[in-house]
């Protein structure tokens, strides 16, 4: 067998991160990341953040009033809406997900639009939200 017949095989290097960085990915495998890192983000912030302000909350009517206070302070209110729009993406996600589990809207044109959907409600709903929580509604 001669070497000048044989195609060279591919090299595979690593890459760096502004590689990754510019990677043009779908909106379904961004939606897919955005799903893994709003439930990352919760899974570290529930016993670090949310169960002990539940806790404190509870626990007498001058605590509430200081975690009230506490969170009037606009710093802490994005927190909050982050946390808040981690925890509907993660969720608007999910149902996309369980949906494709039941092998509806698998096709390419479809999960493209369900990624969109759930991008935009997850977002329509954290505006939402977002205007309650400052007040504004």
């Amino acid at each position: 067998m001669s070497d000048s017949a044989s195609k060279p095989r591919p090299q595979f290097r690593n890459i760096s991160v502004p590689q990754i960085l510019s990677y043009n990915l779908p909106l379904a495998g961004k939606t897919s990341i955005l799903h893994r890192v709003s439930g990352a983000l919760l899974f570290l912030c529930l016993p670090l953040v949310i169960i002990p302000l539940f806790a404190l909350s509870v626990t007498s009517a001058e605590s509430y009033a200081s975690i009230s206070q506490w969170a009037s302070n606009p710093l802490c209110k994005i927190v909050l809406l982050v946390l808040v729009w981690g925890y509907l993406h993660h969720f608007c996600a999910g149902i996309r997900y369980l949906t494709l589990d039941l092998h509806i809207g698998n096709d390419k044109e479809a999960a493209q639009k369900s990624a969109g959907v759930v991008i935009g409600i997850s977002l329509a709903l954290t505006v939402i939200f977002g205007l309650k929580l400052f007040g504004v509604w």
